[in-house]
């Protein structure tokens, strides 16, 4: 699996954490989605890893992802921030796999 990262985003991401210590996660989310195949991804920061959680080297910033989730993206993939809606968004070279990805700091 390959991820970039524009430039964009990479600003963002590092306006948002200022310096704090933790983990950025590719998350794919399923809660109050109805099914597992129905998820969401998001932006999460968080203090610890899961187990199940791998890490994948970006063109910037390292992102991790659960193993069990990678079925339900794509093979290349790009985070991107759009200043025009103000949001991050995740495509690949087939699809926009959500255009308005959120970005969650879970650390204490």
């Amino acid at each position: 699996m390959e991820i970039k990262m524009t430039e964009a985003a990479a600003q963002k991401i590092n306006e948002k954490l200022q310096g704090k210590l933790g983990f950025l996660k590719l998350k794919y989310e399923t809660e109050g989605c109805g099914c597992v195949v129905s998820g969401v991804t998001a932006l999460w920061f968080v203090d610890e890893l899961d187990e199940d959680d791998q890490a994948i080297q970006t063109n910037d910033i390292t992102v991790h992802i659960e193993k069990s989730k990678v079925v339900f993206l794509d093979e290349n993939m790009t985070i991107d921030f759009s200043e025009s809606a103000n949001t991050f968004q995740l495509r690949s070279p087939n699809q926009i796999l959500n255009g308005r990805m959120s970005f969650v700091d879970h650390t204490k």
